[in-house]
């Protein structure tokens, strides 16, 4: 079976982030050709174009981490109504220097937890709009606003209620066959990869 790496970032800086407790759910439970790899964000500076001319180590890691992943998985909180700072930091670090897109054609996904009812679904609005501007294909559906409940989730990644797992273990299902659909197409010699050879040297 095809083995794909998903690099994924939690959005929260707090170490009992119930963001990294759905993280480690979701690593439990999606299917078994997917392995996962973390990609830290607490230690890089606050992105300024003045690095471009030489990143440090950080950021210079944070790009590697994403360009050698199959795909990107965002587990994200919801600040303010939109992503969190840290994350958004991130982000613009993998996308520059300008012309070395770190997320350019990297299969997405977007979830995260809150203890609100609409469980992050503002953050995720905000995140598909920058990924949309990055290139980086968002699997649409389903859609995953995770109500969160102390009761239901172990932090060892246990998920307690049956209805709950069900549905995150649909969800990576689905993200796995996003992934393998996505790296199909981008594939060289596939039909739809019209995009010339100088363009993807850029990056």
């Amino acid at each position: 079976m095809a083995q794909y790496k998903i690099g994924y970032f939690v959005g929260s800086l707090a170490s009992g982030s119930i963001n990294r407790v759905l993280a480690n759910a979701l690593i439990k439970l999606a299917p078994e050709e997917l392995e996962f790899a973390e990609i830290p964000i607490k230690d890089l500076p606050l992105y300024s174009y003045d690095y471009d001319a030489d990143f440090p180590p950080e950021g210079r890691a944070l790009k590697e981490a994403i360009e050698t992943a199959d795909g990107i998985l965002f587990v994200s909180p919801e600040y303010n109504r939109s992503i969190p700072g840290a994350l958004k930091n991130a982000i613009d670090w993998g996308s520059r220097p300008w012309g070395t897109n770190s997320f350019a054609r990297k299969p997405t996904g977007i979830i995260g937890a809150s203890p609100g009812s609409i469980g992050t679904a503002v953050m995720q609005s905000s995140m598909r709009a920058v990924l949309s501007f990055l290139d980086a294909p968002q699997l649409n559906a389903p859609e995953a606003y995770v109500k969160y409940d102390p009761a239901v989730f172990g932090d060892d990644g246990e998920v307690k209620d049956e209805s709950t797992a069900k549905f995150l273990r649909h969800y990576m299902d689905e993200y796995a066959a996003f992934v393998a659909r996505v790296l199909a197409a981008n594939a060289p010699g596939h039909i739809g990869d019209l995009e010339p050879d100088s363009a993807k040297l850029s990056r």
